[in-house]
């Protein structure tokens, strides 16, 4: 089968289109012709080695993929040959065919192209995993989302707005607009003001009750003074750094508040499969309501993988880049 390869671990420019040994399904997995992929940040720090795959995972990039089954296990019962299923994956999402677990697959709801399907798994996963799993955000509360603009972002806005809390981001001043436009109460220029004068400006100086961070280092003492009382915060990146020079531990003890860090990929598939199964009650007859939406930065043929690889390290994309299999 024709898949996108890395030549050797370095720039965009490794990426190539070329040949790989297809996968076979194991008794419990569909083998699925790939119709769509997406981006994330983990593609790229793989293709520069510095991202190893899981073991037994595809050696391929890509997290996630929508397509068509071509082939059911024997095993499988939910699933058969025709059906369009959408999914998170190990690896091995940039390519003409791909297996995954059946428990794993999703179907893709009527009113989404396999674009849009292929740009949910990913983001919407990771934004329940740390709202409603960690964070255990509940109605009523306020969640302060960082990189509101970026794939889990935008997933996470929705989502805080669906379980009915009160959602305040950051992003930089040209995607501020797209963040409100999703449901954002409030949109902080992080790049203007801290963004603790904001947020406890607009709380009264109460706090919020969940944060979710992808920048660690920089924002962890902000974080801190911003969560309320038994305030929740979930670290799912350090983009900023890893360190951070001086921290007041009494702030954790006297407020009870919770650090908590976690990755996805690196969970285990029974894992992978109850958040799965936990995220798609809730979420899919709000896909096809209409009350939630895939949000797409931009579509690239698969063959131009090396040029939108450019564009997310760049940091322009609002949103999921979808890469189109053709």
């Amino acid at each position: 089968m024709k898949a996108i390869l890395v030549k050797q671990p370095g720039g965009p420019e490794q990426l190539i289109l070329g040949e790989h040994e297809q996968p076979l399904p194991n008794p419990n997995e569909l083998l699925v012709k790939v119709h769509a992929t997406a981006l994330n940040r983990a593609d790229t720090l793989q293709r520069q080695g510095k991202y190893p795959p899981p073991k037994g995972a595809s050696s391929l990039l890509g997290l996630e993929m929508a397509g068509e089954v071509v082939e059911a296990g024997i095993n499988c019962t939910k699933y058969k040959k025709g059906d369009k299923v959408f999914g998170l994956l190990p690896g091995g999402g940039y390519a003409e065919y791909a297996v995954i677990d059946e428990a794993m697959a999703m179907p893709v709801p009527e009113n989404l192209s396999m674009e849009e399907a292929a740009a949910i798994p990913e983001v919407f996963l990771t934004a329940w995993q740390a709202l409603a799993w960690l964070g255990k955000l509940q109605s009523g509360e306020r969640a302060l989302i960082h990189a509101g603009a970026s794939g889990v972002g935008t997933a996470a806005i929705q989502l805080a707005r669906a379980l009915k809390a009160e959602v305040l981001v950051t992003a930089s001043e040209q995607k501020i607009q797209a963040c409100l436009d999703l449901g954002a109460h409030k949109a902080i220029n992080y790049k203007e003001v801290p963004f603790e004068d904001e947020v406890l400006a607009y709380t009264n100086s109460e706090g919020v009750d969940v944060i979710v961070d992808f920048i660690a280092g920089p924002y962890f003492n902000q974080n801190l003074d911003c969560l309320r009382l038994d305030g929740r915060l979930v670290i799912l990146a350090s983009l900023g750094g890893g360190k951070v020079e001086e921290v007041d531990l009494r702030k954790i003890l006297s407020k009870r508040l919770q650090v908590i860090g976690s990755t996805l990929r690196s969970r285990t598939k029974d894992y992978q499969i109850k958040l799965t199964e936990d995220m798609s009650r809730f979420a899919l007859p709000l896909f096809k309501e209409g009350k939630l939406k895939p949000v797409i930065d931009s579509v690239y043929d698969w063959q131009d993988a090396a040029e939108a690889h450019r564009y997310m390290e760049q940091n322009k994309n609002i949103g999921k880049i979808v890469l189109r299999v053709s």
